[in-house]
């Protein structure tokens, strides 16, 4: 409040300060001439504005030379001359406790944003904009303290506030950086550690709210919000050998095996509680390691306040989530899991962000990073807001943030949830609903654009790296190259493989006959794409049963037809994903609250099923034809796909060099003396049956070598007479 002396005394200027409405403190405190002449005894005023302090003094070459308070008010002045005031001075004052405060005066430094940088976001290009905005550590003119930049054109006033400095936001009020919408202070004296939120007045209502930083890098332990002060890590990374291989890495030969996991429900500690990122690195090695997988992918960990959005409701983009850990503790994790040649792949979501008052919402007091109008900012299935792609500072933010995990976290490639509503207007709108854009269609072009950029930037800069789309639409040529028009993704999901197959293992088998084009269609477009076959955490949530449980008849049907799908999976083209609980058949639904159901290894069959998956994941890796063509079609050759009265299968896979034979059985029938044509005369052995008893199954199938015959069929010149497990599959190579 002010009393009636402020009143009079203060200039408009002042007042502004002391209401919090000024756009430029350094205007007003800090350093200035003299506006009347220069006298010999001073030409220099120094302003600060102490909120709550008794008394205060500059400290000049060690002596105190007292600041004056303006009466009835917080301002304190020194005039004097400027000869004798250091570059950066010290205040040094007395709180309501008497307790003593010395500090250099954040308003006598001068701005640490540079042009080019301010360039360059305005531009929507700057790659390393998350080590200029934010909270950062430096050292200025000598003197540490920490730098604080955010971007927010529709505010009046923006503060820092924090436990240093009792979340007063008219203290340390940013300067604005002209016309860009950038606001910044340098705050010497601050240490890493410390608590902060921004506090932002919007210049058009007035309004006044507390705001996590956009790009803060670490966060309090949910409920709580506010970012903290990160200081420079120093982590030392020993995955030198693994970034030299993966920056020469051809991908498209290569076997792509991924588990993918929520690292907050895999494994939980003894009362219940999250691991720490490290203990997570080592029982994961010791157990993915032995079942063959290549890579991870982690469903998201960037910050978020909510559990039950399983992190797809971010806040805290540059920011690891504090539920398992420091930053560095997360840095271990990658390190650890690339020393033992296993990739991280993270779920990243440009697609969306949460309401949360606290976060990305109306940042500045309008619609910043979102849209104004419902019909283009909102997505109202999932409660959440879009992305604003044709603006260059929220496109930035969004691309930066991407190469940020590439690099300041070596993760190997970014699964992008939800493409296909950044790519379509109309996803999930009724036709009143949704703007149509300049041509009157219903393509999200600024989107478009933004998804072939991100492509570019992440595979210019970071070789071997995947970027790979969750995207379940037509939509053309996701995987091919921005220069013929493609978004310029590694690999798609292929969720109509996914659905036709889940669908038709579901069915008795006595009707499965009727479904068989389930099994084929796929082929007809299986390499318009980079496919990979996705069984993922959306199959085994809300309401749609465990993979145990999508499986019809009794529980000996249930296990030979998952161990039936999964040898189908492994053998069919493209990279593979798997979601943790599934190599062991859990059978209750996955849930975010609590660990997968381990115990169930004790028994035969779920241990079966796990042994399958980890001599499939070797057969895959180890056997070039299952994996060197995955997105040629020449990789690929029916034996038999008309075989619909007894749901049988039969296909060749190629490499350069060799070939391998995959028969699979969809009915619980065995089948003797089966009949299929083979390419070249040999012996054969059985690799792999679905059905051993090593995996839980009858064990019927057929003794080693298996002679090809000389007897035409299936447009061969030679077949082979073989024994058909029951719900079984199996792989053959020529010996």
């Amino acid at each position: 409040m002010l009393n009636a002396k402020q009143d009079t005394v203060l200039s408009h200027e002042m007042l502004r300060i002391v209401t919090a409405t000024h756009h430029d403190p350094f205007e007003v405190l800090g350093r200035h001439p003299l506006e009347t002449a220069a006298t010999a005894a001073a030409d220099t005023r120094i302003r600060v504005f102490l909120p709550g302090a008794r008394t205060a003094a500059l400290v000049i070459n060690q002596q105190l030379h007292a600041l004056k308070r303006i009466e009835g008010t917080d301002f304190f002045e020194w005039q004097g001359l400027a000869k004798i005031l250091p570059t950066h001075y010290q205040v040094q004052w007395f709180d309501r406790h008497n307790q003593m405060h010395t500090e250099f005066d954040p308003y006598c430094f001068a701005p640490q944003l540079g042009d080019i940088d301010m360039h360059l976001f305005a531009e929507g290009q700057h790659w390393d904009i998350y080590q200029h905005l934010g909270a950062h550590p430096r050292v200025v003119d000598g003197i540490e303290g920490v730098l604080f930049a955010t971007w927010a054109p529709n505010a009046e006033r923006i503060s820092v506030v924090g436990d240093f400095n009792d979340w007063d936001g008219r203290q340390h009020c940013l300067r604005v950086r002209g016309g860009s919408g950038l606001w910044e202070i340098f705050i010497p004296g601050l240490k890493a550690g410390s608590l902060y939120k921004f506090e932002i007045r919007n210049r058009a209502s007035g309004a006044v709210f507390l705001k996590a930083d956009p790009y803060g890098q670490a966060f309090e332990m949910r409920p709580q919000t506010s970012s903290i002060i990160q200081a420079p890590s120093t982590y030392q990374w020993l995955d030198n050998d693994w970034m030299e291989r993966r920056a020469h890495w051809d991908w498209q030969s290569s076997p792509v095996s991924i588990y993918e996991m929520h690292l907050g429900s895999w494994r939980r500690g003894q009362s219940g509680e999250f691991m720490n990122y490290r203990e997570l690195a080592h029982q994961l090695v010791d157990y993915i390691k032995p079942l063959g997988f290549t890579h991870i992918e982690i469903m998201p960990v960037s910050e978020h306040p909510l559990d039950d959005s399983w992190g797809y409701q971010t806040t805290g983009y540059y920011a690891p989530t504090s539920r398992f850990g420091t930053p560095d503790d997360f840095r271990y994790f990658v390190d650890y899991l690339h020393q033992h040649h296993i990739g991280i792949i993270l779920d990243w979501v440009p697609a969306h962000f949460p309401k949360d008052a606290h976060a990305l919402a109306r940042f500045d007091g309008s619609a910043l990073y979102e849209h104004e109008d419902p019909r283009l900012g909102e997505h109202r299935d999932w409660g959440t807001l879009i992305y604003n792609y044709g603006r260059n500072e929220v496109r930035n933010f969004l691309l930066a943030n991407a190469l940020f995990w590439l690099k300041e976290y070596h993760i190997d490639g970014l699964r992008v949830d939800a493409v296909a509503s950044m790519l379509h207007l109309d996803y999930s709108r009724e036709p009143d609903e949704w703007i149509p854009n300049i041509h009157g269609g219903n393509e999200n072009l600024e989107a478009m654009t933004f998804l072939q950029k991100l492509n570019e930037v992440c595979h210019g800069m970071h070789p071997g790296a995947l970027v790979i789309a969750e995207e379940s639409t037509a939509w053309p040529q996701v995987t091919r190259p921005t220069w013929v028009g493609g978004l310029g993704f590694s690999m798609k999901w292929n969720m109509g493989w996914m659905h036709d197959t889940l669908e038709y293992i579901s069915k008795d088998p006595v009707h499965r006959q009727y479904h068989h084009n389930q099994l084929t269609f796929g082929m007809m477009y299986a390499f318009t794409e980079n496919f990979m076959l996705p069984f993922s955490h959306d199959e085994v949530v809300h309401g749609k049963g465990s993979m145990i449980n999508k499986m019809p008849g009794d529980d000996w049907q249930k296990f030979a037809n998952l161990r039936l799908l999964y040898t189908y999976l492994y053998t069919y083209p493209g990279t593979k994903l798997l979601f943790m609980g599934g190599e062991f058949a859990q059978w209750s639904e996955w849930a975010q609250s609590r660990s997968l159901d381990w115990h169930l290894l004790d028994y035969e069959p779920h241990r079966g099923l796990q042994t399958l998956v980890k001599d499939l994941n070797h057969c895959y890796t180890n056997i070039p034809s299952l994996h060197q063509r995955n997105f040629r079609g020449d990789g690929f050759e029916w034996i038999d796909c008309h075989d619909s009265t007894q749901s049988i299968v039969s296909y060749i896979r190629k490499s350069d060099h060799e070939f391998t034979i995959v028969i699979l059985n969809f009915t619980p029938v065995t089948r003797s003396h089966y009949r299929i044509g083979v390419p070249v005369a040999g012996s054969y052995h059985e690799i792999l049956n679905s059905d051993s008893s090593f995996y839980g199954g009858s064990n019927w199938g057929n003794s080693n070598p298996i002679f090809s015959q000389a007897v035409p069929w299936m447009n061969h010149a030679h077949s082979l007479e073989i024994n058909l497990p029951p719900l079984g599959a199996l792989i053959l190579k020529l010996v």
